[in-house]
C-alpha cells in the first residue's frame, strides 16, 4: 500500500512540474525615468495552437500570461498614454480585438488566479493600444522592459505600452 501512495505522490509530483514547465513562471525587470519597473507572468508557448481568436477569445478579458494574474509593479507614479497611473503592483490584462486596438487593463486587484474572478469596477487604469503583427512567431510569451515601453510579444502580435513620468 506505501508503494502504491509513493507512485502516486510521484505521478502527480512529474505531472505537475511537466505543466509548469510549459508556462514558466518569468520575470521582467527594467527602469524607465528612475522608476523600477517589474513583472510577473507565466510564460505559455505557442506550440503549433491558433491563440487569438481561437485560444484566446476576441472580446474578452485575458490574464495577460498563465496560471497566476500577470502583475505590473511601479515604484513610483507614471503616466501610461498621457494617463496617470499611481505606484503600486497591479494585476494586468488585456482584451484583444480582432479588429481596431486591444485594451491594457491595470486592475487594483492583483492577486487573483486567471481573469475568471475580474471586475471592471476594480481598473485602475485602462488604455487603447495599437497591436502590430509580426511575421515571425515569438513562441514563447515574453515581455520587456525598454526605454519607454513595456513590450509584450506573443505569437505574431506585439504591443508596446507607453511609459513616461511627465
Amino acid at each position: 500500500m506505501k508503494k502504491i501512495g509513493f507512485l502516486l505522490i510521484l505521478l502527480f509530483a512529474l505531472t505537475s512540474n511537466m505543466e509548469a514547465q510549459k508556462s514558466p513562471k518569468s520575470v521582467a525587470n527594467g527602469t524607465i525615468d528612475k522608476v523600477d519597473i517589474e513583472i510577473n507572468y507565466g510564460a505559455p508557448s505557442v506550440r503549433g495552437r491558433a491563440i487569438w481568436g481561437n485560444m484566446e477569445k476576441y472580446g474578452k478579458v485575458w490574464r495577460a500570461g498563465a496560471n497566476d494574474n500577470t502583475t505590473v509593479s511601479f515604484s513610483k507614479k507614471v503616466m501610461i498614454d498621457g494617463k496617470e497611473l499611481p505606484a503600486g503592483k497591479y494585476g494586468f490584462f488585456i482584451i484583444q480585438n480582432e479588429k481596431g486596438d486591444w485594451v491594457a487593463i491595470f486592475s487594483k486587484t492583483n492577486d487573483q488566479w486567471g481573469s475568471y474572478e475580474y471586475k471592471q469596477s476594480e481598473d485602475a487604469l485602462r488604455v487603447n493600444i495599437t497591436p502590430l503583427f509580426k511575421k515571425e512567431i515569438q513562441e514563447q510569451l515574453k515581455y520587456s522592459v525598454e526605454k519607454n515601453t513595456i513590450d509584450f510579444a506573443w505569437e505574431y502580435s506585439n504591443l508596446s505600452i507607453p511609459i513616461s513620468t511627465k
